[in-house]
């Protein structure tokens, strides 16, 4: 199995390339708040903290955010697109996990579902367009 990484010219000029660069920064920014802020960040989220110990799992969650936007900066940085739109279609499980677990602690609370569906609708189509990018630039 031959493995290359062919520069590209995916980047600046490409929707796909600033669509995932915002979603990555967004993230990092949210991971960044979850470690600083936990408390603020576990309740806009939708979690009620019931003691100072349930503040860690924000601060877990935090740290998974800020691992999520630092490998697709990395992958942007790299301009290694199909990789990219293989890590981040993958990663459209988790704001429809997100979704989930506010639907499942909180019942229909509309903004805060929203909030995470918007956000997987967003990655979708993102997606799309990665795999788009990627499919013209092969072919």
């Amino acid at each position: 199995m031959k493995t290359e990484n062919v520069m590209t010219q995916w980047g600046l000029r490409s929707l796909s390339y600033w669509m995932t660069l915002f979603i990555a920064l967004g993230i990092l920014f949210i991971g960044l708040r979850f470690i600083l802020l936990p408390r603020v960040s576990v309740e806009d989220f939708g979690i009620q903290v019931c003691s100072q110990s349930d503040l860690a799992f924000g601060r877990i969650k935090g740290i998974r955010d800020m691992y999520s936007g630092l490998a697709l900066l990395a992958l942007l940085l790299g301009r290694m697109k199909k990789a990219t739109a293989y890590v981040f279609t993958a990663a459209i499980i988790i704001p429809c996990m997100d979704c989930l677990q506010i639907y499942l602690n909180n019942g229909l609370d509309l903004p805060r579902m929203l909030v995470h569906g918007l956000t997987a609708v967003y990655m979708i189509i993102t997606s799309f367009l990665l795999f788009s990018d990627t499919n013209k630039a092969t072919s």
